[in-house]
């Protein structure tokens, strides 16, 4: 508090402050295709250099995946089993925390243990990183709300016995292609907003000392500087958990990990290491 009064009373010191202040802040490079290229040769080296560590975190998020699945139908809801996949992909960063803490620790030079990986995992989620979080699951709730209006909006309050019904009726009435229209639309624009939050902020806030909304500050800047690579960025990561997801989740035993460990990399290309 001290210093906060001398800092007030003493214009130099505080523009000293501001300047320090600026100097710590990230700063985020241009990159191209081929940073990308690079970050995914490294994230595949590291899946096979430690894939016992990727096929665990790959296994527990594809085993949510199912769980999920298995919930909707169990409470009746099979029909909302797309929706519920699809917002499903927008938690994986979080989860991929531990494949991005292996990069980190084969970069460094530093031995791989259970202990130590699953460790940090625990205890990041209960730092910046637990906020960042909540950022992801608060935009999959909104998502699977608006679903949920979507439905009443477009097709009333009609319940439906059986996932066949409600194919049947989005496929093949006008209301249902409102729906489906609306809905991916929807669907893009959020999943659009969770990656522009994302994209660098949970491997920063694992590398360096940030608060989660510096995280997201960098994050969306890492986007708005290199916004056609991180689209193509975007539009790989897209295509691969649609695959991944496809086959009753079982790709994302591998793709979360080549995708969380490509993260990392692609991470320490877009963002500067902290000046010394």
């Amino acid at each position: 508090m001290s210093d906060v009064n001398a800092m007030s009373g003493d214009p130099g010191r505080s523009a000293e402050a501001a300047a320090e202040h600026l100097r710590r802040q990230p700063k985020v490079r241009n990159i191209d295709g081929r940073d990308i290229a690079a970050a995914f040769a490294s994230g595949l080296a590291d899946f096979r250099a430690a894939p016992l560590f990727g096929l665990f975190f790959g296994g527990f998020y594809a085993v949510g995946g199912l769980f999920l699945v298995w919930l909707t139908f169990w409470t009746g809801l099979g029909y909302l089993t797309y929706p519920f996949a699809a917002g499903f992909a927008l938690l994986g960063p979080f989860v991929a925390v531990g494949c991005y803490e292996v990069s980190r620790r084969r970069e460094a030079g530093i031995a791989l243990d259970w202990r130590g990986v699953i460790g940090v995992v625990f205890d990041q989620s209960r730092r910046e990183v637990g906020w960042m979080a909540f950022v992801t699951l608060f935009i999959f709730i909104i998502w699977m709300y608006q679903i949920r209006m979507l439905l009443v909006l477009c097709l009333g309050f009609k319940s439906f016995v059986t996932v066949h019904e409600f194919v049947q009726v989005v496929t093949s009435t006008p209301e249902g292609w409102i729906f489906l229209g609306i809905g991916h639309l929807d669907g893009a624009i959020l999943s659009l907003v969770a990656f522009t939050l994302t994209v660098v902020s949970f491997p920063l806030l694992l590398d360096r000392d940030v608060d989660f909304i510096t995280a997201m500050i960098t994050s969306v800047k890492a986007v708005f500087v290199n916004p056609k690579t991180m689209i193509v960025w975007a539009a790989i990561v897209t295509g691969l958990m649609v695959l991944a997801v496809l086959p009753a989740f079982l790709g994302l035993f591998v793709v979360l990990p080549v995708l969380g460990h490509t993260t990392w990399h692609l991470y320490r290309r877009v963002v500067e290491p902290p000046q010394v």
